[in-house]
C-alpha cells in the first residue's frame, strides 16, 4: 500500500469514464506497506480503494478479485471489487494492471487484547469456510520455492549467524512437509493493519493481494505471529488462547493440524523474515514507501525454536 505509480486526478479522471461511480471529488495517496499503490477515491457516488499492482500481472488478477466477490457474498466483511460498464473486475491505469474496490470504514487497532483476538479468531475461520466452495487454485507464490530462490540474494546482507539460521531453518521447513492438512484459499497477510474495529467489532478485512491456496492450519500461524506476541517474539499465551478457541469454535481443528502447528508457527515466522529481508536490503525505488524491520521476525523465529515446549496448543 505503498505509492509506486503516480496517479494525478487528471488521469484517474479519464479512467473512470468506465465505472458508473459518478465523477472524481478527491484523489489521496495511501502510504503504508510496501506491494501495491493505493489511493482513497472519492467521488460524487461515494469513497473508493483505488489500487495499482506493481508486481501482479493481468492474468494473476482474477483470483483475488474474484475470490474478494465471493467471500463478500458469503458475509465476510472484505473490499468488493467493483466492476466497470463491461462487467470487469480490473483495467489498465498508467501502464500498471488496476481495480476499485469498496472502501470499508473503521481502524486497525494498536493495543490488541484478547477480546480482539477472539473476534480475528471467529473471523479468520469463517474466511476459510467460505473459501471451501471458492474453486480457483493459486499455489503460494512466497511459499518454500520462493524462500530457496531468494536466499541466495539476501543471504549476503547477514552476519554469519543470522545466514546459519537462515539455511537451517529453510532446511528443516523442507524436512517438514504435511500434504495432508486441510487446504483452501488463506489470506497469507492478517496482520493487524489489515484488520479493521469499529465500534468494538470487526468492521472490515483488507489487503487479499497475498491470497493463494495452502494449508489453512499456515493462516493461522501467520495470523497468531503478528496478534498475540508478548516481549522479545515470545507469544503471549492468554491472547493466542482466546484466537485458537474462537478459531475452533468455528472450523475445529483436526489431530494432523495439532500435530503440525509448531512447525507452521516457524513457517509464518521464516516467510516474513525473507520477505522483509528482500525488501529491506533489495527495495525497489518509490515515493512514501516504508520497508519493515526484519529482525522482528528473526526474534520471533528464534523463540520459536527455543521454546517449543511452551507454544499454545491446538484446541483439538
Amino acid at each position: 500500500m505503498s505509492v509506486f505509480t503516480t496517479v494525478t486526478p487528471a488521469q484517474l479522471g479519464g479512467w473512470l469514464d468506465g465505472y458508473s461511480i459518478g465523477r472524481l471529488r478527491e484523489l489521496k495517496g495511501i502510504t503504508a506497506g510496501i506491494e501495491n499503490t493505493n489511493y482513497f477515491v472519492t467521488t460524487t457516488s461515494g469513497r473508493y480503494v483505488l489500487t495499482l499492482f506493481e508486481k501482479l500481472k493481468h492474468h494473476e488478477l482474477p483470483f483475488y478479485l474474484e475470490l474478494m466477490a465471493h467471500l463478500a457474498g458469503r458475509g465476510i466483511p472484505c473490499p468488493r471489487p467493483i466492476p466497470g460498464n463491461g462487467g470487469e473486475l480490473f483495467g489498465t491505469l498508467n501502464g500498471k494492471p488496476a481495480a476499485l474496490v469498496s472502501f470499508l470504514p473503521g481502524a486497525d487497532v494498536e493495543r490488541v487484547d484478547a477480546g480482539h483476538c477472539r473476534l480475528v479468531g471467529d473471523l479468520l475461520a469463517r474466511i476459510h469456510r467460505a473459501g471451501l466452495t471458492y474453486g480457483a487454485v493459486m499455489e503460494n507464490p512466497r511459499g518454500p520455492r520462493w524462500w530457496t530462490a531468494v536466499m541466495p540474494e539476501v543471504s549476503p546482507f547477514l552476519p554469519a549467524e543470522d545466514a546459519a539460521l537462515l539455511r537451517e531453518e529453510a532446511g528443516y521447513q523442507r524436512r517438514r512437509r504435511y500434504p495432508g492438512l486441510p487446504r483452501g484459499p488463506i489470506h497469507a497477510d492478517l496482520f493487524r493493519d489489515n484488520v479493521l474495529f469499529l465500534d468494538g467489532a470487526v468492521s472490515g478485512v483488507i489487503d487479499f493481494y497475498f491470497a493463494c491456496t495452502d494449508a489453512l492450519l499456515y493462516d493461522v500461524a501467520i495470523t497468531v505471529n503478528d496478534w498475540c506476541l508478548a516481549e522479545e517474539g515470545a507469544l503471549d499465551p492468554f491472547r493466542a488462547g482466546a484466537l485458537l478457541e474462537a478459531y475452533r469454535a468455528a472450523r475445529p481443528f483436526t489431530p494432523a493440524e495439532a500435530g503440525a502447528w509448531p512447525v507452521m508457527l516457524r513457517a509464518g515466522a521464516l516467510r516474513f523474515w525473507v520477505s522483509r529481508l528482500y525488501d529491506f536490503h533489495l527495495p525497489r525505488p518509490g515515493e512514501l514507501t516504508h520497508a519493515k524491520d526484519p529482525d522482528h521476525f528473526r526474534r520471533i523465529l528464534r523463540q520459536h525454536i527455543a521454546r517449543e515446549r511452551e507454544l499454545p496448543r491446538l484446541p483439538v
